[in-house]
């Protein structure tokens, strides 16, 4: 099922999600749909608080859903290593059609559980980096345009507001 992609200001994306506790069938469930969700508006990643359910789940697949080996679900991750820097362009489903360039560690090893609360460790390499910082911004309550310079986040945040005020948001 396609779930519904919240927006900002959704006051869900900008607190932090509350630990996977339970891996059962209902959380396999909303893995499936959240896979479903990130197919069908073109995304690569997209955590839990972005369809209203504030718990610390993602989903990732870099091959937009052409490589099933590529998918990984993360519950409760964790960056637990970083290297180098990349400033790169990047977008957000809950931020529709704007997108920025941002700073994010080249390299990062992320430790989390699996749908079955199987703990692993990966690493990350430049998008599929830039792809676990950002989601796990998410479940930590951070979006991404905290991470714009000052600047870009004032314009960002003025044209949100112009497009609320032509209901277009």
């Amino acid at each position: 099922m396609i779930l519904n992609v919240v927006k900002y200001p959704d006051p869900v994306l900008q607190k932090p999600g509350e630990p996977v506790t339970e891996f059962d069938d209902e959380l396999r469930q909303l893995v499936a749909d959240m896979f479903e969700t990130t197919y069908a508006k073109n995304g690569i990643g997209l955590a839990a608080p972005q369809v209203g359910v504030s718990k610390r789940l993602t989903v990732i697949d870099t091959s937009l859903g052409k490589d099933p080996n590529e998918r990984l679900v993360l519950a409760n991750p964790e960056v637990i290593a970083r290297e180098g820097r990349l400033y790169e362009e990047e977008g957000c489903l809950s931020f529709p059609d704007i997108s920025e360039k941002v700073v994010r560690a080249a390299k990062v090893t992320i430790r989390a559980q699996d749908e079955y609360g199987k703990w692993f460790e990966k690493e990350g390499l430049d998008l599929l980096s830039r792809c676990f910082q950002h989601e796990i911004d998410h479940v930590d309550g951070v979006l991404f345009i905290y991470r714009m310079s000052a600047l870009k986040r004032d314009l960002t945040l003025r044209k949100i507001r112009k497009l609320q005020r032509e209901g277009k948001w």
